[in-house]
Order: structure tokens, then C-alpha cells, then sequence
């Protein structure tokens, strides 16, 4: 399975009252697809798959399959506590139609990279779809070293990896590694152009809730080889960028949603909402991207 272009891990819009707002969610996707994304993960970190019963769940994925169908590239995140219990998500993403799998550590068992390995390979062996390794160590508490990555890579069901720790060198230690049927996406909103110039072909980007077109068109630029052009595209998205990865990021996709035309409610605890100062901040600086 090969990545090529951008995609998003959707926010999940919320109503007034703190329920999932099925009616936004549909226009949302049907908006990023009008955009030229490749394709949608569903129940990612920036969907707040922590804060989601499983029924919710459910109606996300169910929601994203029914309005996507067909037309582009489908991930469902199947985070867990557990490694079964990321196993038992699988089979539901993979009863629902979707393509690919993105999957992290568990988070706060801390596992060893021995651990960390035999997490993937287990999920791997019960998974009927191909998996992209999640490394975000910021949120997971662990890093998946390049040792790891290199012995998973060899999995015929794992097939790439999103890097968002962060740590450049890390990922460009994996595009230089030569891996055979495995890609490294990048999972950096700061970093794409980094990643592109050095062959890798696809972005997972939380910060496309907000500048779908603009990172599409960052994308095209880059594997046309028109670097000046990325670079500007870079630059005007760059504040508001900037702004999510030092902190709220969450909060500021949701309030910058569609370039900030879709109002998709805020988040639920144990995070908080921008007061409107910080909120009016942000927006702004989508705006004036």
C-alpha cells in the first residue's frame, strides 16, 4: 500500500451540549474532500479518541466510511490502553470498510522497545489491514527507536510509519534507510517540506482541519520540485502553525477549522477551551495566513 499526498485526522465536532455533532462531521468530510485530500483518519489524537465512548466511536467511523465511501484512502485509529483491546478496534474498522490502521504504543505502560515491538507484531498477526506505526512520544511517553522501526518494517502488514516526535534527525535516519515496502510519513506540521525534499511522499497533517487547500497545494509544489513555491505556501500558514505545535493543539484545530469557517465546537475534558482572547488570537492568524 502506497501514501502519496495529504491526510486528515479529523477533528470530531461537538454540539452545545458536548455530543458529537453528526450533521458537522458529515460537512467536514465532504470539505476536505472538495479540498484534493488523499485521505481521512478517523479517531486520531486530534479527533479526541481518548475522550469517545465506543459508541461514539462507532458513529464517527461510521459516519467518515458512509460520506467518504469510496473516494479517498481511509484510516481509522485504533489507539488503546491495550494491545488487545487495539486488536478488537481493528476488527471494527476493518467490518466498516476502512483501508489502513494507525497505530501507537499504548499509552502510560511505558513499554521497552522489546515491548514497543512485540505491541505491533501482535496486532500485526490479528490485523486483516495494513498498519501505520504512530510515533508520538509526547503523547505516549516513549520513543519507537529506529531498531524497532527497522525490525517492524520488515512485517509484510506493517507498512509506514507516522514520525511526530519532533526530532528531524530520527526521520531522516528512515528516509535514508532504504526500507523495502515501507514509507516514513510525516507526522510534523512544522517539518513537510523537510520531509519531501527528502523523498517522503505523504503528510498526516492535525493542522489540515484548518489549512486543507493551502497543504494540498504544498504537497503539489513539492513533488513538482517547485520549492520557492512550497516555501511561500509555508510561510503564510507558518504563525498559526507555529501556534498549535507550542501548545493547545487541539483547541486551535477545532477553532480553525476550514480556515476557521466551521464552528466545531470545543473540546471535551480533561482539556479546556481557549478563552475568546486566545481563540480570537488564533483565528486571526489563520486568517491572515
Amino acid at each position: 500500500m502506497r501514501f502519496d499526498g495529504i491526510y486528515v485526522p479529523l477533528v470530531t465536532p461537538f454540539d452545545g451540549k458536548g455530543d458529537i455533532d453528526q450533521r458537522k462531521l458529515e460537512t467536514l468530510v465532504e470539505a476536505m474532500l472538495g479540498k484534493g485530500v488523499a485521505g481521512l483518519v478517523a479517531c486520531g489524537t486530534t479527533g479526541e479518541y481518548y475522550a469517545l465512548s465506543d459508541t461514539e466511536r462507532s458513529l464517527v467511523l461510521q459516519t467518515v466510511q458512509r460520506v467518504a465511501g469510496q473516494r479517498v484512502t481511509l484510516i481509522a485509529g485504533i489507539g488503546d490502553f491495550s494491545t488487545r483491546g487495539s486488536i478488537e478496534r481493528a476488527a471494527q474498522a476493518k467490518a466498516l470498510g476502512y483501508d489502513a490502521l494507525m497505530l501507537s504504543p499504548p499509552p502510560y505502560s511505558l513499554p521497552a522497545q522489546d515491548g514497543i515491538r512485540a505491541h505491533f507484531e501482535q496486532a500485526a498477526a490479528h490485523c486483516a489491514l495494513p498498519i501505520i506505526l504512530y510515533n508520538f512520544p509526547a503523547r505516549t511517553g516513549v520513543n519507537i527507536e529506529f531498531d524497532t522501526v527497522a525490525a517492524l518494517a520488515r512485517h509484510p502488514n506493517i507498512v509506514a510509519i507516522k514520525e511526530s516526535s519532533g526530532n528531524f534527525s530520527q526521520a531522516l535516519r528512515m528516509l535514508q534507510a532504504g526500507f523495502t515496502d515501507f514509507e516514513v510519513i510525516c507526522g510534523c506540521d512544522d517539518q513537510p517540506i523537510d520531509y519531501f525534499f527528502w523523498g517522503a511522499r505523504a503528510w498526516i497533517a492535525g493542522a489540515a482541519n484548518v489549512f486543507p487547500g493551502e497543504q494540498v497545494a504544498l504537497h503539489k509544489a513539492a513533488r513538482a520540485g517547485d520549492w520557492e513555491r512550497a516555501r511561500e505556501l509555508m510561510r503564510a500558514m507558518y504563525p498559526a502553525l507555529h501556534s498549535m505545535e507550542s501548545g493547545d493543539y487541539n483547541q486551535k484545530a477545532k477553532a480553525g477549522c476550514l480556515n476557521a469557517s466551521l464552528d466545531a465546537g470545543e473540546v471535551r475534558l480533561p482539556l479546556l477551551p481557549l478563552d475568546p482572547a486566545e481563540r480570537q488570537a488564533f483565528v486571526d492568524l489563520v486568517w491572515g495566513a
